[in-house]
């Protein structure tokens, strides 16, 4: 059983995600670490984040062993994150990374932003999680804060709709719902009512599925 878990920034997408990886007993990809771990390398090496050529280098060079969580997390890194996606040899060249984690023998979760129209888009479950800039921004605002970064609210919700912007408008896999994918708005949800209302889905799917 692939599930695939698309949405936004804040969206509650990578928390839904690792909850049903538990909850089925699979393995689970937040793509957005191959994301943020390409921009670390740029950072790292003091380079142009848009540069193609270097971009795609660090692309290449990565494993999904050798991620260093702790940093690759924070406000400046999501925003990094997102120039290097919009680089389409980036994306072209993390594709075969994500398929290959998706197509193990018990199957898989992944959460990112175009897991159900380019990476699996015959997982057995698609879900687009959604919710409202405000709603997004503040849950990012406590998430940094929580981390001990100094957060202005409407600096974040400025970074969010940013984002959305970019991530909607890039040329290559732009974020959007997979025309099978079912909407969960978790504007007005905890993440237990999240999880509950994604579980049910994913139920239903298993239930349909040939």
């Amino acid at each position: 059983m692939i599930i695939a878990i698309d949405g936004p920034a804040a969206s509650g997408k990578g928390t839904i995600a690792r909850r049903l990886a538990a909850h089925y007993g699979l393995p689970h990809l937040d793509t957005g670490l191959l994301y943020r771990a390409v921009a670390r390398v740029r950072l790292d090496d003091g380079g142009a984040l848009d540069d193609p050529q270097a971009a795609l280098s660090a692309a290449r060079g990565l494993a999904l062993t050798e991620f260093d969580e702790a940093r690759l997390r924070g406000a400046a890194m999501g925003e990094a994150a997102s120039v290097v996606a919009a680089i389409p040899a980036v994306r072209a060249a993390l594709v075969d990374m994500q398929r290959r984690f998706a197509a193990q023998a018990k199957g898989a979760v992944l959460d990112g932003r175009d897991i159900g129209t380019v990476i699996a888009p015959d997982a057995t479950v698609k879900i687009f999680v959604t919710a409202s800039p405000e709603t997004r921004a503040q849950r990012r605002a406590l998430e940094l804060r929580a981390h001990g970064e100094t957060i202005d609210y409407a600096v974040v919700l400025a970074d969010i709709r940013r984002r959305d912007e970019r991530d909607s408008g890039r040329s290559a896999a732009p974020l959007k719902a997979a025309d099978d994918a079912v909407t969960l708005d978790t504007s007005e949800l905890d993440i237990d009512g999240a999880f509950a209302a994604a579980l049910a889905i994913c139920e239903r799917a298993r239930k349909h599925k040939p």
